[in-house]
């Protein structure tokens, strides 16, 4: 979104770093794994979607990924250069020099910071030209391709929630997903109709006759059987939770 400000266009930063956050939602890691650099990634296919008039979605695909995926290097370069100031506060530890701690571990921040700001710095200042040559190339003989990834940038966000979803136990929580479509379906109906109501008062229409959805009782329905399952899964585990609190009085009353 600050990318997009800062180039006048938040809407395309937005878009861009919702799709790249999405994309990447289900190959998060975890601890001190290195992954790909997804905020670089967005914040440069921003800047040359904005400044060329690039497709936000051929943006995507054709530059946020591949760069997201390159700086992974930038990355572990990053965390090695840490290591330098990681041991100098192992010594420092054995000295007691608390001040020299605290300035060492702020020193950490310099590699950290430069493994993402010269890439960005280097790709805006000296890649305009190439990203120009490939989108001419990608609207002229080989439109087909940039079409292609127009279509691909705008799939991969829902590949990333294929995979979130490969990972999370849906087939014991699948009530919950049924929660969560029925719900973003009404919020839909919900502003569409704020929609429709804002519309005709700033337009002032006589005779408005804006059409209010109505709540579908599938919806309802959906909403019940959410409830109804969640309920079944809390009584069902109550009859074991009492036998282990039984089973804990009685092993107590030995005990005494």
């Amino acid at each position: 979104m600050v990318a997009g400000l800062v180039m006048g266009d938040p809407v395309t930063g937005l878009f861009i770093g919702g799709s790249m956050q999405l994309t990447v939602l289900g190959i998060g890691t975890f601890g001190g794994s290195s992954h790909i650099d997804a905020n670089t990634g967005s914040i440069i296919a921003t800047a040359f979607s904005v400044a060329l008039g690039m497709d936000s979605s051929q943006a995507l695909a054709a530059i946020a990924v591949p760069v997201a995926a390159i700086l992974t290097v930038a990355d572990v370069l990053g965390r090695f250069c840490n290591t330098f100031f990681q041991h100098r506060i192992d010594t420092l530890i054995e000295r007691e020099d608390y001040a020299g701690i605290q300035r060492n571990f702020l020193y950490g921040i310099a590699p950290w910071a430069l493994s993402r700001a010269l890439p960005t710095a280097l790709a805006l200042a000296f890649g305009q030209g190439l990203v120009q040559a490939m989108m001419d190339v990608l609207n002229g003989p080989l439109a087909w391709l940039g079409t292609g990834l127009g279509v691909a940038g705008a799939v991969l966000p829902a590949v990333g929630f294929a995979i979130l979803l490969r990972y999370l136990p849906v087939r014991v929580n699948w009530h919950y997903l049924i929660l969560g479509f029925v719900v973003t379906v009404f919020f839909n109906y919900l502003f569409n109709g704020v929609k429709t109501i804002g519309g005709a008062v700033a337009g002032v229409v006589d005779g408005f006759s804006g059409n209010f959805i109505g709540m579908p009782m599938l919806g309802i329905a959906l909403v019940g059987l959410y409830v109804a399952v969640n309920y079944y899964k809390a009584q069902s585990a109550r009859p074991s939770l009492e036998n282990a609190d039984s089973s804990q009085e009685e092993d107590d009353e030995d005990e005494l």
